[in-house]
């Protein structure tokens, strides 16, 4: 099999091409939709099919896939298929990560020993530990809610996107590297790695279009692209908080391993069970042999990958979450009586398994609302993928493999799949928990490392902290069901979902430039 150049011998179909400079990335990335609708791509897959293709910067072809057989393909052969470059360099400048590579950015035989080391950290005897201090942060944010309730009214009005983002800042602060964010108690005080972290995911000026756009350009481009970059206000925030959070990571590195040589590796009372401790202690366990350790920079290099993941998903999913039952009255009932019947307001990981239906209202939620929205990958040799659903060209040709060149750019469409009517039925865009109780058999053909969605990815690659999101969101809605009932503040049809990059999030059709959703809380009768 010999290709010439990148793409595919298959003329896919595709929507047209709006924009020669940025083909279909501004439409894709900057797009809003009303509620309960598909958004654009998904428009596009049921128009022209499972695998289509689009365009990124400069014309170059993009394909996209929502196929179950092709992606079970890509994710098996990580050795054909990478993430590009352009992303790993949108990363490492984000991350700040110096001569270090977290698990985000590190590839090949370095990724595996990484996740060699890391794995003890993301064990499910680890995030039971945790437990308790999910439990704590979201007491804590119950407090606060509380408190904004007006004794005339009874009713309180919140900003969930806000008061979510703070506490998930908290809780990784906490259970990541035993550090005090205090996001929750604003005192007025600026913390430092807090303000940085903000600085990083705040920009709104075109470095937020120039810096993704730039993955998608020809090499002869690309610096002119990132020297232009370079001259906003907000490249020099981003460079400035990377350094605040390398200089902060190598401080927290040197706390944790000061603690471990006071308390001696095999003492079977050490105390420290943040995930970075414990990283240090598999990573110097006389069990990894001394070349397959991790460089004190690469451990650095976890800090913030820790921050960017423990963090921003957990909160926008949780915001969802509490969107579904406020526009769903019948659901947050049924949910808050299975709740209720739990003796006790601090259960262990193991009570919050059991329970059936917050397991299905949370399935659910992070099957039409998964933050990540698709994931990039990129053939490093020429390859045939398998497909479930044979392809037919611009020519009326069928095909029931895809055929692709070396450098050829894909893109998994990980909301599609998880909204994809073939496998969920007609009503995959409806908001319904119960259908977990009985999921369609095609559903299963799904390779996503948790039930059976693409949410966390999957394969060797899979999100090492799913366990970690889903028990620190389980422990949130919990407490907060519990304790308040949830109204929409504003017309549901007023809320949007507003895409940046690869992240939804919602927002208000009369603000689209910041995620917002208010709600009106009210405490529950008892």
């Amino acid at each position: 099999m010999v290709f010439l150049g990148s793409g595919t011998p298959i003329k896919l179909r595709g929507p047209p091409n709006p924009s020669f400079l940025f083909g279909n990335l501004k439409e894709t990335w900057f797009s809003t939709t009303p509620i309960g609708e598909p958004n654009l791509q998904e428009k596009w897959h049921e128009r022209y099919g499972h695998t289509i293709s689009t365009r990124s910067g400069f014309g170059a072809q993009r394909i996209v896939t929502t196929d179950a057989k092709a992606i079970q393909h890509i994710m098996r052969n990580e050795h054909i298929y990478g993430k590009p470059q352009g992303n790993l360099r949108i990363l490492k400048l984000i991350l700040g990560e110096g001569s270090g590579s977290g698990i985000f950015v590190a590839e090949g035989e370095k990724h595996k020993l990484q996740r060699k080391v890391m794995n003890p950290a993301f064990a499910a005897n680890q995030i039971r530990e945790l437990t308790g201090t999910f439990f704590e942060k979201s007491f804590e944010l119950r407090d606060i809610w509380a408190a904004k309730i007006t004794s005339a009214s009874g009713v309180g009005e919140i900003d969930s996107v806000d008061w979510l983002s703070k506490t998930t800042l908290d809780v990784i602060g906490l259970t990541g590297f035993n550090y005090h964010f205090n996001a929750l108690n604003d005192t007025g005080k600026v913390n430092e790695l807090n303000k940085a972290f903000s600085a990083i995911f705040g920009s709104s000026d075109m470095t937020s279009v120039w810096i993704p756009l730039q993955a998608q350009l020809p090499k002869a481009i690309k610096p002119l692209l990132m020297a232009f970059a370079r001259t906003s206000g907000a490249m020099a925030a981003m460079k400035s908080s990377a350094e605040i959070m390398q200089r902060t990571g190598k401080e927290l590195l040197a706390e944790s391993k000061a603690y471990l040589a006071g308390t001696g590796e095999k003492n079977d009372n050490w105390g420290a069970r943040d995930l970075l401790s414990l990283l240090l202690k598999s990573n110097m366990s006389t069990d990894i042999p001394e070349d397959e350790r991790m460089s004190d920079a690469d451990v650095i290099a976890q800090v913030p990958t820790f921050l960017i993941a423990g963090h921003e998903t957990t909160s926008v999913s949780t915001t969802w979450a509490l969107f579904s039952l406020s526009r769903h009255q019948e659901i947050q009932t049924k949910l808050r009586e299975e709740l209720l019947s739990v003796p006790t307001e601090k259960p262990s990981m193991d009570v919050l398994n059991e329970l059936p239906y917050l397991d299905a209202f949370v399935r659910e939620t992070l099957r039409l609302y998964t933050p990540l929205t698709n994931v990039a990958r990129i053939a490093l040799q020429d390859d045939i993928i398998p497909l479930a659903h044979p392809i037919t060209d611009s020519d009326g040709v069928v095909h029931d493999s895809l055929p692709v060149r070396k450098d050829q750019p894909l893109i998994i469409a990980v909301l599609g799949v998880n909204t994809d009517k073939t496998l969920w039925g007609s009503d995959a865009y409806e908001f319904r928990p119960d259908r977990w109780l009985k999921i369609p058999d095609d559903v299963h053909t799904i390779p996503g490392v948790w039930s059976n969605l693409m949410t966390f990815w999957g394969g060797s690659r899979a999100c090492i902290g799913w366990r970690f999101s889903i028990i620190e969101m389980k422990a949130l809605l919990f407490t907060l069901v519990r304790s308040f009932e949830f109204e929409l503040a504003v017309p549901v049809e007023e809320i949007i979902l507003h895409r940046v990059a690869s992240m939804q999030r919602p927002s208000l059709s009369s603000d689209d430039s910041r995620a917002k959703l208010p709600l009106l809380i009210k405490p529950l009768k008892s």
